[in-house]
């Protein structure tokens, strides 16, 4: 193991042996958390080339079972993200697709680095099951069209390891192991074609969009290779997305939507793009057929009944719980939100306890902050700025302050949406 640590920390090329023994060993446990570790900080270091990409992908995918979905009827679609800071995307769009009659299996992980994981928001709901047998799995998707678990049994058990070690470890931003990891689950867990949103931005793992486009292209390469269709959108995370930062706040909020009620406009146009992509997919439709299908489902209140059914079958009951002390962060000084840092910002909730420091850390869902205003908009001294839920820690004001520049000129908008790949 030394001599492939000092291998890639030279930057040379691994042979797909050298990877498995490393990889295998870590899983097997022969191999400790501190070899491993310096391994992935020399990947993050000195990257990997596309063979070694493609041979850690097949390593981890083999590590474990590969489901076989042929149980469910129709085509899969599955939809992943990258991570960003608010992002609760997935809890919105997969109820729409699948009111629209498309199948989704989807298989979430918890949180990573500052980002939160959908498995994290949705244990946010009290009773909710995020760990189904296969059988149950199937069944779920079969009778209501998706179902939603953590990835449970011996499906990529190396990804499982080394995801949870590079949460610790300060190897999160790599597009070797980001590009592996992703694809491996999704491969692995059975889904015919797959959506997957590449965030970019402070608030997210890429920072900029040339290394969102190679983490697109590598993911798109990697899914040629298993015959899986892949299409890639590269989405604004300069700012949180929406509304809502926090486990049980982010959750609220896609209800919200599903219920028609008025959200964000990022969060809005990001879950109806995303959504009609895995319709169109699903059904074979042009994407013009499948966004209507989708507003339809939206306005009609489908997509709100699609999600009850889902939290119904996974056991979770949706109750108005009492709110833990709250306070308002109220801005400074007049003018236009210039920025918000959404790493920063990630990093408090994190603070707070909706994230995790050590893999063993038990997350606070009640957590989070609550924004009043995104980039862009105008803002009056000592107009609130934010609504900030605090439990067994409090963050000093400035903190929250320094998160929001404000400037006296007006302030052009990024689009949420850059590009589609694929």
């Amino acid at each position: 193991m030394i001599a492939i640590i000092e291998k890639k920390k030279n930057g040379q090329v691994l042979s797909k042996d050298e990877i498995k023994e490393a990889v295998m060993g870590y899983v097997e446990g022969s191999i400790p958390d501190y070899q491993m570790s310096a391994l992935l900080m020399a990947i993050v270091l000195k990257g990997m080339n596309e063979q070694e990409i493609v041979d850690l992908t097949d390593i981890m995918i083999h590590s474990g079972d590969m489901l076989d979905l042929s149980a469910i009827a129709g085509t899969k679609v599955d939809k992943h993200s990258t991570g960003g800071i608010g992002d609760k995307t997935t809890l919105a769009v997969l109820p729409l697709v699948a009111s629209c009659g498309v199948k989704c299996a989807k298989m979430s992980g918890r949180g990573l680095g500052i980002t939160g994981g959908t498995i994290d928001k949705l244990e946010s709901i009290p009773g909710f099951q995020t760990k189904l047998t296969f059988s149950d799995f199937v069944n779920e998707v079969n009778q209501i069209g998706m179902a939603l678990t953590s990835q449970t049994g011996n499906l990529c058990p190396a990804d499982k390891k080394i995801y949870a070690l590079r949460d610790v470890t300060g190897t999160t931003e790599s597009i070797p192991l980001i590009a592996s990891s992703i694809m491996s689950k999704k491969i692995a867990s059975g889904a015919d074609k797959i959506v997957i949103d590449v965030k970019v931005g402070s608030g997210a793992l890429m920072k900029t969009l040339e290394d969102a486009k190679n983490l697109a292209h590598t993911m798109i390469q990697i899914g040629k290779k298993y015959q899986k269709e892949v299409i890639c959108l590269l989405t604004d995370m300069e700012q949180p997305l929406g509304y809502a930062i926090g486990n049980r706040l982010e959750v609220e909020e896609a209800i919200k939507f599903l219920k028609g009620e008025e959200v964000s406009k990022d969060f809005y146009e990001l879950v109806l793009t995303i959504a009609t992509y895995m319709v169109h997919l699903g059904q074979s439709i042009p994407m013009e057929e499948a966004k209507e299908q989708v507003l339809e489902n939206l306005k009609n209140g489908q997509g709100y009944q699609k999600f009850l059914e889902f939290v119904h079958a996974q056991h979770g009951t949706l109750y108005q719980k009492e709110r833990i002390s709250h306070k308002n962060i109220c801005a400074t000084s007049t003018g236009y939100i210039r920025q918000i840092h959404a790493d920063q910002l990630g990093s408090i909730v994190k603070e707070l306890g909706g994230g995790r420091e050590r893999v063993e850390d038990q997350i606070d869902y009640e957590v989070g902050v609550v924004l009043n205003k995104k980039v862009g908009d105008f803002v009056q001294l000592g107009e609130v700025l934010m609504t900030v839920y605090e439990n067994q820690k409090t963050i000093d004001e400035q903190r929250y302050l320094n998160c929001f520049e404000i400037s006296l000129e007006e302030v052009e908008t990024r689009p949420i949406i850059y590009e589609v790949i694929g």
